[in-house]
């Protein structure tokens, strides 16, 4: 049986909650005949990407995925590339504020995802559920744990594939943000990331569809 790692982040920000892992651990245990293992992160720069690695020891996993919140965005959007650049516009949870910073000394510029984004949007779009790919991760710890993990999986364990996916903020929140912010049910978002991890695991190419933006 084949094994998934998926991670959602702890709060963050001044909320009390986050959707990330709202979403994932309502995911089921079992996604197109792999085991499902589910385990939430800190928003802290370098601790998140260190309980990445913890956890891909642990799991021996075949693929990885890890879930945060984008807020302002209206879909699920999987990431296609993590950049090797920290530059924190709000301090993590343990007051770390990176400027401008390399995340990996000897690491590459950047790393594309190794789960096929394209395949993941399109079984969700099939089903109702807004997805799209995004082209950028942004450049807090969401980032850092995408790029950390990628790196960590071309360094240390090839084979293995993994990715970033973005959520929305969950209707709860929305409750007090200002009226025009998007959000999604927890149970839309984990019926995404369920989907997505499904196609993941059926796709070892990703489909050729045109997915690009303009700007």
């Amino acid at each position: 049986m084949k094994k998934i790692l998926v991670t959602g982040f702890q709060p963050f920000g001044g909320e009390t909650m986050n959707p990330a892992w709202e979403a994932v651990r309502r995911l089921p245990d079992t996604i197109a005949g792999a085991s499902v293992t589910k385990v939430e992160i800190p928003v802290v720069f370098g601790k998140g990407p260190e309980a990445v690695d913890k956890a891909i020891d642990e799991v021996e996993p075949d693929l990885v995925l890890c879930v945060g919140q984008a807020g302002g965005r209206a879909k699920i959007t999987p990431e296609f590339v993590g950049i090797n650049y920290a530059d924190a516009r709000i301090p993590d949870n343990d007051g770390n504020q990176p400027v401008a910073e390399r995340i990996a000394a000897d690491g590459p510029d950047a790393y594309f995802a190794t789960l096929p984004v394209k395949a993941m949007v399109q079984a969700m779009a099939e089903a109702g559920i807004p997805a799209e790919v995004s082209y950028t991760a942004g450049t807090y710890v969401c980032n850092d744990v995408m790029y950390s993990l990628l790196h960590t999986l071309a360094t240390k364990h090839p084979g293995v594939r993994g990715g970033f996916l973005h959520v929305p903020y969950a209707t709860e929140q929305a409750c007090h943000l200002p009226s025009s912010t998007p959000s999604m049910s927890l149970d839309m978002m984990a019926r995404g990331i369920e989907l997505g991890l499904a196609a993941a695991v059926e796709h070892d190419q990703d489909v050729k569809t045109a997915t690009g933006t303009t700007h």
